[in-house]
Parts: structure tokens; sequence; C-alpha cells
């Protein structure tokens, strides 16, 4: 089946998307904000410390709630999920590292990359060719590498977050359509905190205290236990390239609550690289073929 609209999807996924819609804009409030909170504890666990307590803490709550039966499970499925895990993992700690070097809107805007580059891979038509062009425009407005101020590895690590979050798009669908409720999470929770202890527990251990543990439980709730459980429930319901459409509204999401919360003010330029990314995104899903 071809989806090349948000009007033309299949009615069964009709039925269901005021609901789907309100959970993926939800999910993208949720990450952004949490993302925003969590730099916070930086200075006492570090970026990829924090993200392992919180995967941790989400991985404890998801398997409370699922008490997922591990040995009814076909292996398949549960090979997926455990990737699904380390994909979730790589993306966490990627993304919270680069927005400790760069600002919010910036790692939001190379993030978006990814969702971006699903669609594109499954473009329709002509057309289809042209947003990667737009998306590396946008991308120089918004590292603008000819002033030599951008750091280098906080925007690899925004690109590395890209490449993850593109897997994590398509490994949410395929879990989330073979295990009911939130099953996939409370396997590939586990899987994605033990994919980042290597890197978030040396970061961590030293700056523990009951007050950062609080701290990281109410963090917790807002990312990732509500945003992975609206996408995964989001993306029951909408084709891919259809939730790509809805992504697009992160990078500007990015840079309301980068100037709110976190005092970022962008340049004019980046501002401009931020809309061309995000209309690349918009036309490059609109004119993807849906993944079903």
């Amino acid at each position: 089946m071809t989806d090349t609209s948000l009007i033309s999807a299949p009615a069964s996924t009709s039925r269901h998307r005021p609901a789907a819609v309100a959970m993926a804009v939800g999910s993208m409030v949720c990450v952004q904000i949490g993302a925003a909170a969590s730099t916070g504890l930086f200075a006492s666990v570090g970026p990829a410390g924090s993200s392992w307590l919180r995967l941790s803490f989400a991985a404890v709550l998801f398997v409370a709630v699922a008490r997922p039966r591990v040995w009814a499970i076909p292996r398949a499925d549960l090979g997926w999920s455990v990737v699904l895990g380390v994909v979730t993992g790589g993306v966490t700690v990627l993304y919270v590292e680069a927005i400790a070097r760069i600002p919010l809107a910036m790692a939001t805007a190379l993030e978006f990359l990814g969702p971006l580059a699903v669609a594109v891979l499954h473009r329709s038509g002509r057309w289809g060719l042209a947003w990667p062009a737009l998306a590396l425009a946008g991308v120089l407005a918004v590292t603008r590498p000819w002033q030599g101020d951008a750091d280098l590895a906080g925007v690899a690590l925004a690109l590395g977050a890209a490449f993850c979050w593109a897997a994590y798009i398509l490994l949410t669908q395929r879990v989330g359509e073979r295990l009911p409720g939130v099953q996939g999470l409370a396997i590939s929770m586990p899987a994605a905190a033990a994919a980042t202890a290597l890197v978030g527990v040396p970061q961590a251990l030293p700056g523990l205290s009951a007050q950062v543990l609080w701290q990281v439980a109410a963090l917790t709730l807002l990312l990732p236990v509500l945003p992975y459980t609206l996408e995964l429930l989001a993306l029951r319901r909408l084709p891919s390239a259809v939730f790509g459409v809805l992504m697009c509204l992160e990078p500007a999401l990015a840079v309301l609550v980068g100037l709110v919360l976190l005092g970022q003010v962008p340049a004019g330029v980046q501002v401009a690289g931020i809309v061309l990314v995000t209309v690349a995104g918009i036309g490059a899903s609109r004119t993807a073929r849906s993944l079903r």
C-alpha cells in the first residue's frame, strides 16, 4: 500500500489518527523538556551517567508494569526487542552528550536527519531527491562551519544520534506491531540500560546521592518513560512516513524549549536552517511510501 499524505492513510489508521497525533506531539514535548531538565544533572553524574540512570529506572518500571514472559515470546521478536534496546541506549546517550556540547536546537536539528533519512529512503517520485539537498543547506546554516566555532564533537554525536533515531523508528514500529502493550519496552529498556552501562556507570557513580536519585526518578517519567510509550502507541496507528511528518515539529519545539528553559538564543541564520530542515522533513515524509 502506498501512503503519500496524511489524507490517504489506510482507513484502519484514520480511525485512530487524532489520538495518535496527540501521542506523537506529546512525546516530542516530553523529550525536549526532559532533555533541557536533564542538563541540571550533568555536573553531578555526567551526560551519559544521567542517561544510564534514567534508562535503568525506566527498565525497572516497565518490567514491574508489564511483567514480560520472556520464555513465551518468539525468539525473533525477543531479538528485535533487544536490538531496539541497544539502539534506544545509543540515541539517548549520544543525544545528551551532544546537548552537553552544542545548543539544544542545533542538536535536535541534526538528530532530526534520522527520521528525514527514513522518509527519503522510502520516497515516491522525483521530488524525493530534492529534500536531502534542502536538508543539507539547513544543516550548514545551523552549524555555520564557516565561522569555525561549532563543537565538532557535539555535531558528530548529534549525527550519531540521528542514525540511531532512524533505526529506532523502524524497530519501534516492528516491535510495537508484534508485541502487545508495553511488552516490547519491558524488554528493550533493560537492554538499553545494559548497553549504556559501560559509559554511564563511570560517570554516574562518583556523583550519586539520594537527592540525585530522586531527581533522576522524577525525570525518568518525563524522559524516557512517557515519550517512548507514546511513540510506541503512535507508531502502531500511523505509518512511519506520517509519523515523520509530525516529527518535523521537533526542531521548532527545541528552539522554543532551549530559549525558554535554557536561555539559548539562536542566530537568525540558524533559525533559517532549522526551518529548512523542517521543510525538508515535511516534504520527504509527504512523498514517502508507507513502510506497511
